[in-house]
């Protein structure tokens, strides 16, 4: 090792340097196995199990003058699906 002003480490010995880190209970991230679903719903037959009711949510997929893309998704069996207007 060599220090700015000039002084050299005469110890040829390798060099180990540890760190101890202690972890605060904030600093976990806790992993939740469960669906939270914050979509609004509405009244929309599913093609797939038939349920009357699914979530939904909007996407500007083609120019901006035109209508945008409504996707839907099953409340019941989670199927996807889209709908042009």
């Amino acid at each position: 090792m060599v220090c700015s002003c000039g002084y050299k480490e005469k110890n040829k010995e390798p060099l180990i340097i540890k760190e101890e880190i202690k972890e605060k209970k904030s600093d976990k991230i806790e992993v939740v196995d469960k669906k939270v679903d914050i979509l609004p719903k509405t009244k929309e037959e599913c093609p797939k199990c038939n349920n009357p009711e699914a979530y939904y949510w909007l996407v500007q997929t083609r120019a901006a003058d035109e209508a945008p893309t409504r996707f839907f998704k099953c409340v019941k069996c989670y199927h996807s699906w889209r709908a042009y207007n």
